[in-house]
């Protein structure tokens, strides 16, 4: 098996293919992936144009008045506008021996000051073969190192393996995201966000790479949208609410909507919430796709993913098994306020020790990092011995006790007492359990589009001769 090409020479290997042409524009941190093209040679075959746009009032009179300039609206503007120039140009006398690209990217490296977050999009829009439509790639980086030169020495190797994938590795999208951190690692380069679309990438599902990030490790997290479009979450997060409900949703079901719903109901009386619009999250874990084992089911997730997306949900991946890893996520991204919902055995297992062993601080430290910023847990009862057990009665061991009653007592546990008592006795395993069978009463137990989308689509051997027309 043949070696890894390098930066170097992947940037020679481009030079050397005289099919692919275009512009690099970069604005934030220097010419740092045209740099590594005309250092390799031959710069003059691939090069039409390599520009930077650092003034804001030259920046708008290029690419349009922008309201932020590191956005995926300024990426796509300069995408669009350097690719287009391409083709007005060059189309005509070259246009039938050349594929036209166009490279740009819009960060923001660390400042002398420091302390500001350091990020950017960068994206290649470009023809697979001369006169073809245009196919686009587009991602969100986060820079990890803590000085500038170094940040802008990765940016520019991720954008160069950006270049290299999408000229030599179109035609395999999955091994596209898997050579974006060739030459570097995760602990300097975060990927949140990849976006595949025209011509070559017209049968990608974007969610399916969205989960190819969290579990490749280039992102503890993605998100995608009730539309099943790929969101990037520090914008989609940034001074929104948050309440977020944890669970497998396999299937989702009544239970899962109401526990939404009455945290919600809950949750917006706060008066830091009012006035501020509220994201309601659904996260499915890494640990829950895998279900004890090392492989995802594609076609698993896919199912409780568009299952989610018929109920109008954002969701979540990720590959925070800790509570508290994920209310620093969150936190992270957004000033607004905090609520994770849960029923009763999700809140028990947060008691149990074994749990937090990982933490030198064990249980106390879970929890104060748990419950940091005011941070509350929304809890819906649950059924036991025919007796609705709640955050008022219900009892942890011994030793926890104490801890339980004095986080009771602050307000870090809001018991939902506005719930639907006849929804109590639905488990989602029970659920799963009679839809392969001649068992109809799991149909009342889902949410109507829920039901519909089961029987359409054969999902969890569901009959397919018996489902919707």
């Amino acid at each position: 098996m043949d070696a890894p090409l390098d930066t170097l020479q992947k940037a020679l290997q481009i030079n050397l293919d005289l099919r692919w042409y275009g512009t690099i524009a970069e604005i934030g941190a220097g010419q740092e992936v045209a740099r590594w093209f005309f250092r390799a040679g031959g710069a003059a075959g691939t090069v039409a144009k390599s520009m930077s746009a650092y003034d804001m009032a030259v920046s708008d009179a290029v690419y349009g008045k922008s309201d932020r300039y590191v956005s995926k609206g300024r990426l796509q503007a300069m995408l669009d506008h350097e690719y287009e120039l391409n083709l007005e140009r060059l189309g005509d006398e070259r246009g039938d021996d050349t594929s036209f690209f166009a490279f740009a990217d819009t960060v923001v490296a660390r400042s002398y000051r420091g302390g500001n977050e350091c990020h950017g999009w960068m994206g290649v829009k470009f023809q697979s073969h001369p006169r073809d439509e245009p196919s686009q790639i587009v991602l969100h980086v986060r820079m990890l190192d803590d000085e500038a030169a170094q940040q802008q020495e990765a940016l520019g190797v991720v954008g160069v393996n950006l270049l290299h994938a999408a000229f030599f590795q179109h035609h395999e999208p999955e091994r596209v995201v898997e050579s974006l951190l060739d030459a570097l690692t995760t602990g300097r380069i975060e990927i949140d966000m990849i976006e595949m679309k025209g011509i070559e990438f017209r049968g990608v599902d974007n969610r399916l790479l969205a989960l190819k990030l969290v579990t490749l490790g280039l992102s503890g997290a993605a998100m995608f949208a009730p539309d099943r479009q790929v969101l990037q979450p520090s914008e989609v997060l940034r001074k929104k609410a948050i309440l977020v409900e944890r669970g497998s949703f396999r299937p989702p079901t009544v239970v899962n909507i109401d526990m939404l719903e009455a945290a919600l109901a809950k949750f917006e009386s706060h008066d830091d919430v009012m006035g501020r619009d509220v994201l309601m999250l659904t996260e499915l874990t890494m640990a829950n796709l895998r279900a004890g084992g090392d492989i995802v089911d594609r076609k698993d997730f896919l199912a409780r993913a568009d299952l989610l997306s018929a109920c109008g949900m954002t969701v979540l991946i990720s590959d925070f098994l800790a509570y508290y890893r994920l209310a620093a996520y969150l936190a992270w991204r957004t000033d607004g306020r905090i609520g994770m919902v849960m029923g009763v055995p999700s809140l028990l297992t947060l008691f149990d020790e074994a749990s937090h062993a990982e933490l030198p601080g064990g249980i106390l430290e879970s929890f104060g990092r748990l419950l940091k910023n005011n941070l509350k847990l929304y809890v819906y009862p649950m059924l036991r011995d025919g007796q609705v057990v709640t955050v008022d009665t219900v009892r942890v061991d011994d030793d926890h006790q104490p801890l339980y009653d004095y986080l009771h007592r602050r307000g870090s546990f809001v018991g939902l007492d506005n719930y639907k008592p006849a929804y109590l006795r639905i488990l989602s395993r029970d659920v799963l359990k009679r839809i392969p069978t001649e068992d109809t009463t799991w149909e009342s137990m889902v949410p109507v589009e829920v039901c519909e989308l089961i029987k359409k689509r054969g999902f969890f051997g569901y009959p397919r001769e018996r489902g919707l027309p």
